[in-house]
């Protein structure tokens, strides 16, 4: 077992999109930054790889254009198309044109390279104890001894089962309720679904999150529903439906599914998790999910305040927690702004034009999605969320902003 004991000024665990935005600007202010990863890097990450807007131009301004092997084919998207069980459909275009289709094997990659940090690949976070004004982080080698460092701020920036996370608040997993989301790949034999859109379903029966898009030369079915049902039945069910109300014909699955567990409760209700101490919580770990399950958007924007934060005490010697606190507010007004029943119907919260695609429907067609979007609403009756996002969204009408009070 090695004792050597190495000093830093930040480790950030998870080699995500926020953390590289984190990292870029903890290296651009001069501090000695870590990264490390428990997978060997070009690592495989779960997602569909359709970036929002605002995330396309925050990867362009801060780390250049994006290189073709960072692309899946097709290389962009359009925009989105809702469809409902009234049959139905809705395309909106993002705003500000087309978007580029990650693979997120080659993107986050590229990124992280390009943000200047070391890394650390094949590296396990194992845990970390509070020494004074630092962090001992103890983490594990692949196949190897145990390596400590010794570090003044750690960031956790890896995903919604985040062990950093875990390390801080033991007990808040169990606190927020939890769902699978699986995707499988299947050869097409004909898909009358545009290629060129995002198709998403406000579809009750068939889970509380359906999707399906064209990648590289197939087709991604994908599902998402409450930790416990069977991913198997629930991926049939649709593709069933697909080919009884769409046309989608396709091949038997191809044996190279995946799925992860996913944490969509903090956006809709304000309930997120930043840390603790000289300890930062970011991206998806926090809770951060744009609406149609979009977070790379905001993992980099939340990622790259967490580097701002750290930045800005290490110069002016400022407090750590409030700091973070006051410079995130901005990615959760707009990232819950997305979930707010009142800026739904009264606003532009999101980077295609909602309000303009329903008015444009005859009214009959908009009768049937207002209903159709109500009956998809009520399967999270259970999780008791409806009280929750009204108290949120009146809170936002009346102070501009939402309350920190929840917040861990």
């Amino acid at each position: 077992m090695s004792n050597e004991t190495r000093s830093v000024d930040v480790i950030i665990v998870g080699a995500s999109l926020a953390a590289a935005a984190a990292a870029k600007r903890l290296h651009d202010a001069g501090l000695e930054t870590l990264i490390i990863e428990k997978r060997e890097l070009p690592r495989h990450k779960v997602c569909s790889g359709i970036l929002s807007p605002r995330g396309h131009r925050f990867l362009l301004e801060n780390f250049g254009p994006i290189p073709p092997q960072a692309l899946h084919d097709p290389t962009s998207c359009r925009g989105v198309t809702f469809h409902f069980p009234s049959m139905v459909s809705m395309s909106m275009d993002f705003f500000g044109g087309t978007t580029p289709h990650l693979h997120r094997r080659y993107s986050d990659y590229w990124a992280i390279q390009a943000s200047g940090a070391e890394v650390f690949d094949q590296t396990s976070f194992i845990g970390m104890k509070q020494q004074g004004d630092h962090q001992t982080v103890t983490t594990r080698k692949k196949g190897g001894d145990e390596v400590y460092f010794k570090s003044r701020y750690v960031i956790g920036a890896d995903g919604p089962s985040s062990p950093v996370l875990r390390a801080v608040y033991p007990d808040y997993p169990q606190q927020i309720p939890w769902f699978f989301v699986g995707q499988k790949f299947h050869e097409i034999i004909d898909c009358p679904l545009d290629e060129a859109y995002f198709h998403f379903w406000f579809h009750p029966e068939l889970g509380h999150y359906t999707w399906s898009h064209a990648r590289d030369g197939r087709q991604i079915v994908g599902v998402g529903f409450k930790r416990g049902d069977n991913f198997h039945g629930r991926h049939q069910h649709v593709v069933n439906y697909l080919q009884d109300k769409h046309g989608v014909r396709l091949k038997p699955a191809d044996v190279d599914h995946e799925g992860c567990a996913e944490n969509f409760g903090p956006s809709l209700i304000n309930r997120y998790v930043f840390g603790k101490g000289n300890v930062l919580i970011t991206g998806q770990a926090s809770g951060f999910l744009n609406m149609i399950g979009e977070g790379m958007s905001c993992a980099l924007h939340s990622g790259a305040i967490a580097g701002e934060a750290i930045s800005e005490a290490t110069i002016h010697k400022r407090d750590l927690k409030p700091l973070y606190r006051d410079m995130i507010s901005t990615e959760v007004r707009r990232t819950t702004d997305q979930w707010n029943p009142l800026k739904i119907a009264f606003g532009r919260p999101h980077e295609a034009d909602f309000p303009a695609a329903l008015m444009a429907l005859p009214m009959k067609d908009r009768i049937k999605v207002l209903r159709d979007m109500w009956r998809f609403v009520c399967l999270y009756k259970e999780f008791k969320w409806g009280r929750k996002i009204m108290r949120e969204s009146l809170a936002r009408l009346k102070h501009g902003r939402y309350p920190g009070v929840r917040w861990q």
